[in-house]
């Protein structure tokens, strides 16, 4: 069982919840729609590379100053020093040990560099970069009272993220439409086997476990807080535990609880994350179970018999599963 339940939620609920059909969320996105009458519709919306999902519930910090780029390489897993204006990256902050404490997507416009964070994460984030400033010409801000952020689907099959002025939201919207719900974003992001900080992960995670090598952490850069356990991972192979997607029995209409444990006979080797209903797949989830379960071993969560598809390699660590 993971004690990594993640920050409460501290946002106002969106005024997107006044659309026609939409039912709030649970839990963190509970301030969002969980979906606007139809989460197997949405999802083939999604797909369809229509409409786009609010996404206002997530926090939003501003980096300024001449020295951000070289700054945020020192204290991250990304190569900030390499960042071009409008390239959308992920970075991660470790312990000192290697687990992680905090992940951001963000953009640099030349300027600044404006990320998001999983809802309520980005106060902590902004107090622990205000403490590691000291002499450098950096400026950091909290703007979740200010801006709002939205993703659209994509060619690649990632999408985009946007971030806008809270104040446009329900012009984006209209813009942007038809509005989709958390439902059917987190189906499709956990039917590409993308996790997502503090619901597939908990305090122990390095992120040699979840494949965000490369796509998180740059391998080819200077010293960083953590870097020796990624490098040893890496250089190693074999991690402590790996990401995988379970196919969950569909008999039973239901889905696991988040942060159930994983069985495999009646050891327990790991706890799942997320859980959804794919329009294709059916039940799926994510979990993080020991490195050393068989791939091919037919596991059991809350007496839901569960198949593997495997995410990441349990001997190299890196992400493996194509998008799609």
């Amino acid at each position: 069982m993971t004690d990594a339940t993640g920050p409460a939620p501290t946002a106002a609920p969106s005024p997107l919840l006044g659309l026609p059909g939409a039912v709030s969320g649970d839990g963190i996105d509970a301030p969002v729609a969980a979906h606007y009458g139809s989460f197997n519709g949405e999802q083939r919306t999604l797909v369809g590379g229509e409409g786009f999902v609010d996404l206002s519930h997530r926090g939003v910090i501003r980096v300024s100053g001449p020295d951000r780029l070289p700054w945020l390489h020192s204290l991250t897993t990304q190569h900030f020093e390499s960042l071009q204006p409008g390239v959308p990256t992920i970075a991660l902050v470790l312990s000192p040990n290697g687990h992680v404490e905090h992940a951001m997507y963000g953009v640099d416009d030349g300027e600044a560099f404006t990320a998001h964070t999983e809802p309520g994460a980005a106060a902590p984030l902004a107090e622990w970069l205000d403490r590691m400033r000291f002499m450098m010409r950096v400026e950091v801000e909290d703007l979740t009272d200010e801006l709002a952020v939205a993703w659209r689907p994509g060619p690649d099959g990632e999408g985009k993220y946007d971030v806008f002025p809270r104040a446009d939201l329900e012009k984006y919207a209209e813009a942007a439409g038809p509005a989709c719900g958390m439902w059917a974003f987190e189906a499709l992001r956990i039917g590409r086997g993308e996790p997502r900080f503090g619901q597939d992960t908990d305090h122990r995670t390095i992120p040699n476990e979840v494949g965000w090598i490369p796509s998180a952490v740059h391998l080819d850069k200077g010293c960083y807080r953590g870097q020796e356990t990624v490098a040893r991972v890496h250089t190693l192979g074999r991690p402590p535990r790996r990401l995988t997607l379970l196919h969950l029995d569909g008999s039973d209409n239901r889905l696991p609880t988040r942060g159930a444990a994983v069985l495999h006979g009646e050891k327990e080797v790991g706890f799942v994350g997320s859980s959804a209903r794919h329009h294709e797949a059916g039940p799926i989830a994510l979990a993080l179970i020991k490195r050393n379960v068989p791939i091919d071993a037919i596991l059991e969560v809350e007496g839901l018999p569960a198949g593997q598809e495997v995410v990441v390699d349990p001997e190299v660590g890196l992400h493996v599963r194509p998008l799609r």
